[in-house]
């Protein structure tokens, strides 16, 4: 890549209701990074551990769905402060793995991990369901981003390949356009 004499532009990060292999997978761009870091700042980011906004962003990317009102506040954090956003991997783009939970009642779920669970007798003896205000509120399911706040674009994948988000993220720096191939969606 040439050497970059506009600005960088600065990204932010976060994983909501999700396994964190989608930041996972950025870092597999391995020695991309440092290409990466001559294009970008971080700000808000695990990558960096900033954990408040310092500055407006150009780029968020969103890892996860929302199941609980920090997820959903963390989400709507990140609209207002990043001109684009981008939904990165299966459970942001549609609540992936966390959202099988959607098709159970909640109190069921909490039923079932509080009450009858095969180790609540050990780690919940007197068998409560957490409930203290500093908890967050689990949401009555697990929503995709995009039913949210608006998202701008969305990178595919459980993980996403780190090729797709190199991809991805080198367009949305550069101003190119990102052109996705059949085996972006298709594995045949």
């Amino acid at each position: 890549m040439a050497e970059n004499t506009m600005p960088k532009k600065i990204i932010a990060t976060t994983s909501l209701a999700g396994c964190f292999g989608c930041h996972m997978s950025l870092l597999d761009i391995d020695e991309r990074l440092l290409e990466l870091i001559e294009l970008v700042e971080f700000n808000k980011s695990p990558i960096n551990d900033i954990k408040e906004f310092t500055k407006e962003c150009d780029i968020g990317l969103i890892e996860g769905g929302c199941c609980n009102d920090e997820n959903v506040h963390t989400l709507i954090s990140f609209r207002q402060h990043c001109k684009v956003l981008v939904a990165v991997g299966e459970c942001a783009i549609m609540g992936g793995l966390p959202a099988l939970r959607n098709v159970i009642p909640l109190q069921e779920c909490l039923a079932e991990a509080y009450l009858h669970g095969p180790t609540v007798a050990d780690s919940n003896p007197q068998r409560i369901i957490p409930h203290d205000s500093d908890l967050p509120k689990i949401l009555d399911r697990v929503y995709p981003c995009h039913e949210v706040v608006k998202m701008d674009y969305f990178i595919p994948g459980c993980a996403p390949r780190a090729d797709l988000i190199w991809d991805a993220l080198v367009a949305l720096v550069t101003g190119q356009e990102l052109k996705l191939t059949y085996d972006t969606f298709k594995f045949d």
